[in-house]
């Protein structure tokens, strides 16, 4: 699907406060972090252990925010008033690229504690050990990356054209 598909725009033709709202909605996320303890990943691990459920709080209620706008801004045709593309749902099938991504992510959730906004909120408050997770989730995408480009390219070549 290409950019003029997706309705995604390039740089030039953005908003002029489009990249001052992404800022914006960083320093609340990054505050909303902060005021939960998210940042922290004993309060992550122990969510996962089942011992404290604030977690599960904090991302129902977003969960339930984001739906909510989502839902109304789609039905009434309404766009995103600094990119002007329309809302609406891009489905995405449930493939194994899907299902190993997620399973890798959620591993590196339970054995760091910290998600990857979360871990940069951590770094923000001194928290230098996180370091070693940031670490791991730049390699990790950077060979999803090489994987992807490589193995893509190489299933693409093997195909025989219709």
């Amino acid at each position: 699907m290409s950019r003029e598909q997706r309705g995604s725009r390039n740089d030039a033709e953005r908003h002029p406060l489009f990249l001052p709202a992404i800022l914006v909605g960083g320093v609340v996320f990054g505050f909303g972090l902060g005021l939960s303890q998210m940042y922290r990943p004993e309060v992550v691990l122990r969510f996962l252990q089942l011992t404290d459920l604030g977690l599960l709080l904090v991302m129902g209620g977003a969960s339930v925010v984001a739906g909510v706008a989502f839902a109304v801004m789609s039905k009434t045709g309404g766009s995103a008033p600094l990119t002007g593309t329309q809302f609406g749902k891009r489905v995405k099938s449930m493939d194994r690229n899907v299902l190993l991504g997620g399973g890798i992510f959620g591993v590196g959730w339970g054995l760091s504690g910290i998600c990857p906004g979360a871990a940069y909120a951590s770094l923000g408050v001194g928290n230098v050990t996180i370091l070693y997770a940031v670490a791991g989730m730049f390699v990790g995408a950077y060979v999803q990356g090489y994987v992807r480009s490589n193995v893509g390219a190489t299933e693409g070549a093997t195909e025989e054209p219709a």
